[in-house]
């Protein structure tokens, strides 16, 4: 049998998922700058509000990066699998693009690189 506290109970935990998700929804992670890397190394980091085109060639594959609008996709891989091309359009700091098979990652970072803050480094 429900009893009214039981109903007071769900509706304080909807009312409460609500306002987590909605707050975390509202928060602004938009990321400022594209960090592009091939084999682990750093091949360049652009601005995300400058349209831009970049080709990585490398290692005798080829891939194509397109900033624009502030978003960015992988438009063209020579690799086989195409995982890349399909992941779509990134925006937001932690998103990223993989090209496994020819080692290529593109992630957005919230500022410039060597710009970031660090709140503390320990050893």
């Amino acid at each position: 049998m429900i009893k009214k506290a039981d109903i007071i109970l769900a509706a304080i935990l909807i009312i409460l998922g609500g306002m987590i998700a909605y707050m975390m929804a509202s928060t602004d992670n938009r990321g400022h700058a594209v960090l592009i890397t091939v084999d682990g190394k750093e091949y360049g980091t652009y601005s995300l509000y400058e349209n831009k085109s970049i080709t990585v060639k490398q290692n005798g594959h080829i891939n194509k990066i397109i900033i624009k609008d502030g978003m960015v996709t992988m438009a063209f891989s020579d690799c086989v699998n195409q995982t890349c091309v399909h992941t779509g359009a990134i925006s937001k700091t932690s998103q990223s693009i993989v090209c496994l098979p020819n080692k290529v990652m593109v992630q957005i970072t919230g500022q410039g690189q060597g710009e970031a803050e660090y709140d503390a480094i320990s050893n």
